[in-house]
């Protein structure tokens, strides 16, 4: 029986290349155990307005000597995100639909960690294009020591009973390949080009914007426009 995973950092709202990833694989697991990294995708995604491409960021604090499970939410930034994407899509098509399940994760929730709260949009998202992989954490299973990272993947892989492994590109630059030939397991490369264009506000089509973008353009037509996501 063929069973594939992929495992990935939390995102604040990610592009629908990460979405994509996750309908494409059995379990997806969130590995929120690794050093957070400042200026990067776990707090912050961007949006369009009628002035570019603009970032929205999760204030995090100063202290980057954190696992991104241990990164805690203090700040009060929620109404202002909210406020954001409300002033930039509310004239989209789908913007009244998206909004009744979006806004109260922004207006009548607290989220008080980074791990938790990039989850909990991710599952809110997956239910509403109809993505039904199974999301896990790392450590709900047995997460090996100090040891190399290509390590602690197959050593998750084969925890979770994978057969096959999907990663993103990038991650060639570290990966030893080696490991999951040893293990048994199919290492896949995951191909984020070739994602049609949707109708899009303001000017140009730009591709690597959060989700929420397509999902205030197309609504539940979001599948239309991604690879692996069933109608």
């Amino acid at each position: 029986m063929t069973k594939r995973i992929a495992i990935l950092q939390s995102n604040y709202i990610p592009w629908k290349g990460y979405f994509d990833m996750i309908a494409a694989v059995d379990e997806f697991i969130l590995y929120d155990d690794m050093q957070f990294t400042k200026n990067d995708w776990r707090n912050r995604n961007l949006i369009k307005t009628p002035q570019g491409v603009q970032w929205i960021t999760v204030p995090v604090g100063q202290d980057i000597r954190r696992r991104i499970c241990d990164v805690e939410l203090t700040s009060v930034w929620q109404s202002k995100h909210w406020k954001t994407l409300h002033s930039n899509y509310r004239r989209a098509p789908f913007f009244d639909e998206v909004a009744r399940w979006l806004e109260p994760l922004y207006m009548a929730e607290t989220h008080t960690g980074l791990s938790q709260m990039n989850r909990k949009f991710m599952e809110a998202i997956c239910q509403y294009v109809g993505i039904e992989t199974r999301i896990t954490n790392c450590w709900d299973y047995e997460l090996l020591g100090d040891t190399a990272r290509t390590a602690r993947l197959v050593d998750l892989c084969q925890q979770a009973g994978a057969t096959h492994y999907l990663s993103g590109p990038a991650a060639k630059n570290y990966i030893e390949a080696q490991l999951f030939d040893d293990a048994r397991i199919v290492l896949q490369w995951f191909d984020y080009a070739c994602f049609p264009e949707y109708p899009q506000l303001w000017g140009e089509f730009v591709h690597g914007v959060s989700i929420l973008d397509l999902l205030f353009n197309c609504g539940k037509s979001a599948h239309r426009y991604m690879r692996h996501v069933k109608a």
